[in-house]
């Protein structure tokens, strides 16, 4: 369990997410990740990264209860910036990133999701931002990389999710197959990946980069700064208290 990386002959790492019951990540996770995906890149013998997850679905963001059962504010700076990282790690890995997504894509996962090169998706996946529902801020840098303006701001006022079959239609997911053909087609993505100059792809993805019309890194830390705002009011712990006791309840 935790994160995992297997570099196949083919010159393709797989990063895979095992975190049960839902794929939330601790503060260590989420820096663990973070670390996976940046030593992928920095590896000669890989051309493109897989990031996939086992279970029930690709990732629904942080552990919500770890950050409230720990005393003091460690846990929600730790989270914070351990999101910041793996969402930075995924935009700055070297190599393309593939992220094959499956079940839910929610909060941090639309974050991988969205700083992804490609998505490839299952049948059965969906995305969302429940952020405003839990008193908190973030990764809507993300979603508008996903999803047309006026698109992501209604789902992050209302936190509605859109499906993967929309998201194809937006342009913004290269492929939707069925939940038992997800890895073979995001491996098949980033084999045809892996197998060109390993010098040119890099410079390739740096250059793309280099052109993003959008500063994801300082946008989403702006996101971040109106959390903080939303903690110091007492909103975050209200809403994130709600939420456990619900979860407790079921």
């Amino acid at each position: 369990m935790g994160v995992s990386t297997t570099t196949h002959p083919g010159g393709v790492a797989e990063i895979v997410v095992d975190a049960p019951p839902v794929n939330a990540l601790t503060v260590r996770g989420w820096f663990d990740l973070a670390e996976a995906v940046l030593a992928a890149g920095r590896d000669p013998g890989v051309g493109a990264v897989v990031l996939r997850a086992e279970g029930r679905g690709f990732n629904a963001g942080v552990d919500i209860k770890e950050m409230q059962s720990t005393d003091g504010h460690a846990a929600l700076v730790g989270a914070n910036r351990g999101c910041y990282a793996a969402f930075a790690a995924v935009y700055d890995c070297e190599v393309p990133v593939v992220a094959a997504v499956h079940g839910f894509c929610l909060g941090g996962g639309v974050g991988l999701a969205g700083n992804a090169d490609i998505v490839v998706a299952a049948q059965d996946a969906y995305f969302g931002l429940p952020e405003v529902d839990r008193g908190a801020l973030g990764a809507a840098t993300h979603l508008a990389r996903l999803v047309p303006q006026h698109l992501m701001r209604a789902m992050v006022y209302t936190c509605r999710n859109v499906t993967a079959d929309e998201l194809h239609r937006h342009g913004s997911v290269l492929e939707v197959v069925p939940a038992e053909r997800l890895r073979d087609a995001a491996m098949a993505v980033a084999e045809s990946i892996a197998a060109k100059d390993r010098y040119v792809i890099r410079r390739a993805k740096e250059s793309l980069n280099g052109i993003d019309p959008v500063d994801v890194k300082r946008s989403y830390r702006f996101e971040q700064g109106l959390t903080f705002e939303l903690n110091l009011v007492g909103a975050g712990d209200e809403h994130r208290d709600a939420f456990v006791a619900k979860g407790a309840a079921r």
